[in-house]
């Protein structure tokens, strides 16, 4: 992932949790011209900069890189299943196959 397509996933995450720049900053702990220069392709966070931005925007590094990237709010629907619930949703999905 080049730093243009890091700074585009951050904004792209940021605006559908409906966030702005100086928000996201706020939570995650940097400053917002920091969340600026990521999101327009100057710089590129560092692994724990990166971690504390995806903590703010609650998904994981690999949530993050992942090529196969589900919309966020299915992904948040699936987090919240217990562990009983996404074994059940597993089977389903195995069943089908």
């Amino acid at each position: 992932m080049t730093t243009k397509e890091v700074g585009e996933r951050v904004k792209s995450l940021r605006e559908e949790r409906k966030l702005k720049k100086n928000e996201l900053a706020n939570i995650a702990g940097i400053s917002p011209t920091y969340i600026n220069d990521i999101e327009a392709g100057r710089k590129c966070p560092t692994v724990e900069y990166l971690s504390f931005i995806c903590d703010a925007l609650n998904v994981s590094l690999s949530q993050f890189f992942s090529e196969e990237q589900l919309p966020i709010k299915k992904q948040l629907s699936l987090d919240a299943l217990s562990p009983a619930q996404k074994k059940l949703f597993d089977d389903f999905l195995k069943s089908l196959d």
